[in-house]
């Protein structure tokens, strides 16, 4: 069992950084397309309205675009910070405004809690800060 991990996690640092870079966005994009494929736009924009937000249906299709052009910003390695901190914004709303309510538990102890939205923010935290030194660096 000792040799199987022996190379885990059989990557470098800039291996994980870039498979870090690639599944980030992707996460977000996830939502964004489901959202349009399943057209359940109408449906979030009702949440949002019930949340008091003027323009609902404008506030997610924002977010989606949003969540759709961050995403792809930090695929292309392009904006890093910039992109990132879009996300962590749309993440930490999405914590005050739905998951705060349902503890803290995404699955077996709890539903739709906080616990992925933090690692996500997490994730795009670390990935804002390798952009910050690697703008430094050059």
């Amino acid at each position: 069992m000792n040799r199987l991990f022996a190379d885990y996690p059989f990557i470098n640092l800039r291996g994980a950084m870039l498979l870090l870079r690639l599944t980030t966005p992707i996460l977000f994009m996830a939502h964004a397309v489901v959202r349009i494929a399943k057209n359940t736009i109408p449906n979030f924009a009702i949440f949002m309205q019930d949340q008091g937000f003027p323009y609902p249906t404008a506030w997610v299709w924002a977010i989606t675009v949003a969540e759709l052009i961050a995403g792809c910003l930090i695929l292309l390695n392009y904006q890093v910070r910039w992109a990132a901190s879009v996300l962590f914004t749309i993440a930490a709303v999405g914590i005050a405004l739905i998951h705060r309510n349902l503890g803290w538990f995404v699955g077996e102890h709890g539903v739709g809690g906080s616990e992925y939205s933090v690692a996500l923010m997490v994730m795009l935290v670390v990935l804002a800060a390798a952009d910050r030194d690697k703008a430094s660096a050059t």
